[in-house]
């Protein structure tokens, strides 16, 4: 039993990393709040003094703003239909038995462990390039006009690719929902006569909410800060500018530090919206 001597003695040895922690999260945001209040141009003059809310209001009030808000929203539902309905589908077939299961497991989720940038390098050049990629060969194959897709196609693109590599994430935890399912609910229900698919809708899928829950809610939080995608493949361009990328030329293209600050203030509190909105899904999932 933990005395009152042992419980400080673990407190001062989880000091340092509980101080390094906040330091490393508390500096960068308070830095942040400082800067959106000032007018700081690293290459004009740099510090311009105290503005209050004036980057707040320019920030919201440019025309940019609300589309790409939209554009963040787009992709992030759009990623979490296409992960968690293939992820639930692929777990199915993972959880079958099959020759060679245990490579055919890592083959699948091995896309997570790709850096985004490499990722999307990867789709943009062997893939989606309108002259050599894989995609436009299959096109002539067939005889039709190959696409352009960073340009002609560029939001489905982007969703694409950011799908490939969140997909193997949705089936890891969704595949370790489905091995905890009692294989004795299923083979009752068989036994009964109910058919494969009301055996998927009534047993299965309410086994998986919870797992599906928690994927929604780590892949949003993941998902609303979208950049390196996009910044490898479209540039923002053709309807793809996300609001971190927004941000992005806001500070480093329009080298207004003040305004991306804002900008930065903005999209932690959409990230917190959001989180608390799906903090309350999963508390309500949990007590069921």
């Amino acid at each position: 039993m933990a005395t009152k001597a042992s419980r400080s003695a673990a407190r001062m040895m989880m000091a340092p990393a509980v101080v390094l922690l906040l330091g490393w999260m508390l500096v960068p945001l308070i830095m942040t709040l400082w800067f959106s209040f000032r007018t700081y141009l690293p290459l004009r003059g740099g510090d311009q003094g105290w503005t209050g809310f004036d980057n707040y209001v320019r920030f919201v009030t440019s025309s940019a703003f609300w589309p790409a808000v939209q554009t963040t929203l787009v992709i992030v539902i759009g990623v979490l239909a296409i992960t968690v309905v293939l992820g639930v589908l692929l777990a199915m077939l993972l959880d079958q038995p099959m020759w060679g299961q245990g490579v055919v497991r890592i083959l699948v989720i091995a896309p997570f462990f790709v850096m985004p940038t490499v990722s999307a390098l990867v789709w943009k050049n062997m893939f989606m390039d309108p002259v050599n990629g894989l995609f436009s060969h299959l096109w002539r194959f067939f005889g039709a006009e190959p696409v352009s897709w960073l340009s002609d196609a560029a939001m489905p693109s982007i969703i694409m690719i950011v799908s490939w590599q969140w997909l193997p994430f949705a089936t890891l935890i969704l595949l370790t929902a489905i091995q905890s399912l009692d294989s004795e609910q299923l083979e009752a229900a068989e036994m009964d006569g109910a058919p494969p698919l009301k055996r998927f809708f009534f047993i299965v899928l309410p086994h998986l909410s919870r797992a599906i829950t928690i994927v929604i809610l780590i892949q949003t939080i993941f998902l609303l800060a979208i950049f390196a995608e996009i910044f490898v493949t479209t540039g923002g361009a053709f309807g793809t500018r996300t609001l971190s990328y927004l941000i992005f030329q806001r500070v480093l293209e329009s080298q207004n530090v003040g305004l991306g600050s804002a900008g930065g203030v903005y999209a932690i509190i959409l990230a917190n919206i959001v989180a608390i909105f799906l903090m309350r899904i999963v508390g309500k999932n949990l007590d069921n």
